[in-house]
């Protein structure tokens, strides 16, 4: 009995840590935040948070694949929903992807530093969660190739193009700021503007290609 209330305590002051560590996150940047802040949010002393996570390091990378493995498995949901077109899954998916990196800007820069560190491991991840190949999204591709009511674009072109218009901005964040003269919360509205733009760009990029006979 004791030891079932022994983990009980365990998981439930780990989880103070990560509510703790995930808010100041998001506030300060992985840079500007302490270890002793985050000890202070959860309302515990710094060995006891070292005695569960042993570095700041440690729990960044914790959260981040938590977080990470969440936004894949919603992400496969709308990709497999049967009751959706193709443009509606793009429109979910850059809203989704916009709105979530918004809220957790640093998750671009771990999946960055996961691609040099150990690519295979992310990449299994990434096919776990979301399974891509095996989406109702891609049988919607196929089909649509098929009868002609979109372009024969190669999935990959796709995936790439939607990310990428999606996500590098928010890489290049800092650049972005710089160069345009504009701070946090005016890249915020560039970015609202491109979850309206990009679902657009995406159906001219798949819009079936007219033949000009000369």
């Amino acid at each position: 009995m004791a030891k079932k209330e022994v983990k009980a305590i365990d998981s439930s002051t780990e989880e103070r840590i990560k509510l703790a560590a995930h808010k100041l996150f998001a506030q300060k940047g992985y840079a500007g935040t302490k270890t002793r802040d985050i000890a202070s949010e959860a309302g515990i002393n710094l060995a006891l948070l070292n005695y569960y996570f042993r570095s700041k390091e440690k729990l960044f990378e914790l959260i981040m694949r938590e977080h990470i493995q969440q936004f894949f498995q919603g992400m496969f949901q709308v990709l497999n929903d049967e009751n959706t077109s193709i443009q509606q899954k793009i429109e979910t998916l850059v809203s989704r992807y916009v709105d979530t990196l918004m809220l957790k800007p640093d998750i671009p820069i771990f999946v960055l530093s996961e691609l040099r560190n150990s690519p295979m491991n992310l990449a299994e991840n990434i096919q776990k969660n979301m399974q891509i190949k095996n989406s109702y999204f891609m049988k919607q591709i196929k089909e649509g190739i098929s009868n002609g009511t979109i372009d024969n674009i190669h999935p990959v072109q796709l995936m790439s193009n939607l990310i990428s218009l999606t996500v590098f901005p928010f890489i290049a964040n800092p650049i972005l700021k710089t160069i345009h003269g504009i701070d946090q919360e005016q890249f915020n509205t560039f970015m609202l503007e491109r979850k309206k733009l990009i679902p657009l760009w995406i159906a001219e990029i798949i819009k079936p290609k007219t033949t000009i006979n000369k």
